[in-house]
């Protein structure tokens, strides 16, 4: 960690929240890999210990602490080999109450925020849609106001939380004439008549419910629609910088994960008279991988400091997300082929790894769809400002 980003008080609390992992979620984790189910009672220690409202206002519950406090969190969740279970943990905190927080009115807040917070109550972001994953505007969820409901009418998939959360945070169309500029977004609650939900079966991220929800004539009040009517999908490009770096951030926390388990096992594993770590090809190679991670975490910090400053960083958190997800791919490719067959073995904490990371270059808007926006930035001149 860095001295010029962390102070004595950022690393106590690192070491404080790597203590709690240890103690309260790792003697857990082998047991939610197999069962894709996190019980609810880590989430409670969660709310008690003060991490879900590390970025939030005191007067919800929250700590309204600075963004490398999270940035301390996300590090540490992907030191305990499950990005399933991190997952789970940072698309409550940073997507779902995200909108709870900067769209959501009083009443809202103190209904679904305040116990979010105190771990008493799960939420999810539901925004992508069987036919239109990176094509938000595409988006095919209706809502038609009658009275004083809205009746919310689709379906959403690869719902991080989509099965086991309590409420649902959901962007669908109040006027599908604007195309786009017709999103509104709302709260729904998990028991409400006309939702349902069917777990998915992923390759990795095996510890957190991914889900597909469908919406069938749901009632939901006027007073849970969050923010202005038809300004949904301002409020979601405003927060796309903060959930980029967040992937970023978590893609070269696994890799320097990968690559300290890495570096311990070569220095055990002995061949030709020799530890691994004494030839030359390997030593290189992982040199390389250690510098690609290096580049990779120093950005991202850099990135932090220009939000936590109220820079609208699109361009750069974009960047984060792009280039951390493909460095961690290819460092984790890279540490399983150090282990050789053992990588292979579900055993090692390899093999999971590898599952687990391919997510990165899909989730939070694929790098396909990022290479455009940089070159809409780098090469139109496109100008991302923040809603007003």
């Amino acid at each position: 960690m860095s001295s010029i980003y962390f102070t004595e008080e950022h690393n106590l609390f690192r070491e404080s929240l790597r203590d709690f992992l240890k103690k309260e979620v790792v003697p857990h984790i082998e047991k939610w890999e197999k069962t894709g189910s996190i019980e609810r009672f880590i989430w409670k220690k969660f709310g008690d210990m003060g991490y879900f409202g590390l970025a939030y206002p005191e007067t919800y519950g929250g700590l309204d602490l600075d963004l490398f406090y999270t940035v301390i969190l996300l590090e540490e969740l992907q030191q305990i080999d499950s990005c399933g279970f991190a997952a789970a943990i940072w698309a409550h905190t940073y997507l779902a109450m995200t909108h709870l927080n900067k769209e959501g009115d009083e009443a809202i807040k103190q209904k679904y925020l305040v116990p979010s917070i105190a771990g008493e109550s799960i939420g999810c972001l539901c925004i992508t849609e069987p036919f239109g994953g990176s094509d938000v505007a595409g988006m095919r969820t209706t809502a038609v106001k009658q009275g004083e409901n809205y009746i919310i009418n689709g379906s959403k998939t690869f719902i991080t939380n989509g099965v086991y959360s309590d409420y649902l945070v959901v962007s669908a169309k109040t006027d599908p004439s604007l195309g786009g500029k017709g999103i509104s977004m709302f709260v729904i609650d998990r028991d409400s008549k006309g939702v349902s939900a069917t777990k998915l079966d992923k390759l990795g991220w095996r510890a957190s419910d991914t889900g597909e929800i469908a919406f069938d004539n749901v009632n939901v009040p006027v007073s849970n629609l969050m923010g202005e009517e038809n300004q949904g999908f301002v409020y979601l490009m405003q927060h796309l910088a903060l959930e980029r770096l967040i992937m970023g951030v978590n893609a070269h926390a696994r890799a320097e994960y990968a690559l300290n388990y890495t570096k311990q096992y070569m220095s055990e594993r002995t061949a030709f008279g020799k530890t691994i770590d004494r030839f030359q090809a390997l030593r290189h190679s992982f040199a390389d991988c250690q510098t690609q991670m290096e580049i990779c975490k120093q950005f991202n910090y850099y990135v932090t400091k220009r939000l936590d400053m109220g820079d609208y960083a699109v361009k750069e958190a974009t960047m984060s997300k792009l280039q951390s997800t493909k460095m961690a791919d290819d460092v984790i490719y890279q540490c399983l082929q150090f282990l050789g067959g053992y990588g292979y073995m579900e055993e090692y904490p390899l093999a999971r790894l590898f599952r687990d990371s391919r997510l990165g270059p899909i989730g939070g808007g694929t790098s396909e769809i990022l290479r455009e926006v940089i070159a809409k930035i780098v090469i139109d001149g496109k100008d991302y400002k923040p809603a007003t």
